[in-house]
């Protein structure tokens, strides 16, 4: 099945009045945040730090528990990074048992990442979705399966995820994650990523909460944490790696 990529319209001035990150929001203690977060991940995506990780440019965004903040984390990490001048983003749902990202940039379903795992007839091609945000798209994470699981943990998505960090080299690849103490899909998803973003709800998630989600994905070497819903003058604040 092959078609020209649909295009959906984000409601970029909806999103900025929520607070959110947008290329015309100006200089919002938001926008600074993330610039602030998404450097070192842009470091590491491009391989100039010490070493160069494997998908690099694979970071997936999650966080112990529910309620976290991390969807609206990653919709705001794409959206800064799509401010780049040399790179494309690609934020994929992968939250797929609640999938979130559409209902918050203000779409409808759309089918996506299961689709594609369920369908040997569909392609990445057929179920990207471009925005008016040039160099922003959108995978949807499709239709609900309670096999999700081990859909996520398949060869088939194994192969997925190669072709989609090997086939651009200069896309970042966002995924909003399930959170890593509620479903399975988070840890399996996490153990083919390059880069991870924990998010942590400020004076909310405990510490055994996340000593328990570090846990869950300590065979990654590069984590990075969030501390969000702060009562300061900034939102979101940058904890640095977690190694």
């Amino acid at each position: 099945m092959n078609r020209v990529p649909k295009t959906v319209d984000i409601n970029l001035e909806r999103l900025s009045q929520l607070g959110m990150v947008t290329l015309e929001g100006g200089r919002t203690s938001v926008a600074e945040d993330f610039r602030v977060i998404k450097r070192p991940l842009l470091r590491n995506a491009r391989g100039e730090g010490q070493a160069v990780i494997r998908h690099g440019n694979l970071i997936i965004v999650t966080s112990a528990l529910p309620g976290e903040g991390k969807t609206y984390c990653a919709v705001n990490l794409a959206m800064s990074i799509a401010m780049e001048m040399d790179i494309t983003v690609l934020l994929v749902d992968a939250d797929v048992a609640r999938p979130s990202v559409l209902k918050v940039l203000g779409l409808g379903p759309e089918p996506g990442l299961m689709d594609v795992l369920l369908n040997e007839q569909l392609g990445l091609p057929d179920v990207i979705l471009k925005t008016n945000v040039a160099t922003l798209s959108i995978l949807p994470a499709g239709r609900a399966n309670k096999h999700a699981t081990e859909l996520l943990a398949s060869r088939n998505m194994s192969r997925l995820l190669t072709e989609i960090a090997e086939r651009y080299a200069d896309r970042i690849v966002i995924f909003d994650s399930p959170p890593l103490l509620i479903t399975t899909e988070a840890s399996v998803l996490a153990a083919n990523m390059g880069q991870v973003v924990l998010v942590v709800e400020a004076e909310k998630t405990s510490q055994h909460a996340v000593r328990e989600a570090l846990r869950q994905i300590d065979q990654c070497a590069h984590v990075n944490l969030i501390y969000n819903k702060t009562t300061d003058l900034s939102s979101v604040d940058y904890y640095g790696y977690y190694d």
